[in-house]
């Protein structure tokens, strides 16, 4: 293949767009994935997740991409046979999560929290799901989270429907910080000025490939900036079940995941 004339940079979210619920990858979308890559194309991982969660993805689409974007463009990891996973950290973006959680816990007195430090170390106050933050964490009292560095915080308030967190956060009226707001009552918090889109520009430039040749697929609100990024000169793809406002976004939408949308949007290249 010839990088300039052909090669596409394909950035896939992994819940809802790449894994089912139930946590299952079709054998139609792992078949595309591979297709692609062995065509040449850079087909990697843009996720929320941490480095410890969404590692182990890769192994299951059995593909070696270059760089591994996690924790919503806050870590962006880079291929290395000699690191452990084969894989070690690139870029990392950090802040001080004190005044945020601090100005977020009044209006959330009985959220869980918990904070993801560069190393991909998780502290929480209450249980969140494993699948999201890899099994390196402690359980700790609020006051800790504050004393360290964060790449990412996680908001969970069990209490509140969809609806009423998001009039909430409206009010909390962050600043200096970038969020996004998940399926459920979850937010999540990352450096100012860093998503999803920011590292895949910075991967892009170091992959060489035009904004024309980039396709990004997703289905939450995590995703907006990337497909906001993907779109203006390539392919934004939203999946069938996203949400208004991340639909709105996008100038693609295929179909559900429970219907293998990816596979399908993946096979038009």
């Amino acid at each position: 293949m010839s990088a300039a004339v052909e090669r596409w940079l394909v950035a896939l979210d992994i819940d809802g767009t790449t894994m089912h619920e139930d946590g299952s990858i079709s054998d139609a979308v792992i078949e595309q994935v591979q297709r692609l890559e062995a065509a040449g194309h850079a087909v990697m991982l843009a996720t929320g997740r941490s480095v410890a969660a969404a590692l182990p993805v890769l192994e299951r689409l059995a593909i070696t991409p270059r760089y591994v974007v996690c924790s919503n463009g806050a870590i962006t990891m880079h291929r290395d046979a000699s690191a452990p996973l084969c894989y070690r950290r690139e870029w990392i973006e950090t802040f001080d999560p004190s005044d945020v959680l601090n100005s977020i816990r009044p209006h959330l007195s009985n959220a869980r929290f918990a904070v993801e430090d560069e190393h991909g170390f998780y502290r929480y106050t209450e249980p969140i799901p494993d699948a999201t933050i890899g099994m390196d964490s402690e359980r700790v009292e609020f006051d800790e989270l504050l004393r360290h560095r964060a790449t990412r915080v996680v908001v969970i308030s069990p209490d509140h429907d969809m609806e009423d967190f998001l009039a909430i956060v409206e009010r909390m009226g962050l600043n200096r910080v970038s969020y996004a707001i998940g399926w459920t009552a979850w937010l999540d918090i990352a450096p100012d000025g860093v998503n999803k889109a920011t590292a895949m520009e910075r991967v892009r430039v170091e992959l060489g490939i035009p904004r024309e040749r980039v396709m990004a697929v997703g289905d939450g609100r995590n995703d907006i900036d990337m497909l906001i990024w993907a779109a203006e000169h390539g392919r934004g793809v939203a999946m069938g079940e996203s949400p208004d406002d991340v639909l709105s976004v996008a100038s693609e939408v295929t179909g559900t995941v429970m219907l293998d949308g990816l596979a399908l949007v993946l096979a038009t290249l």
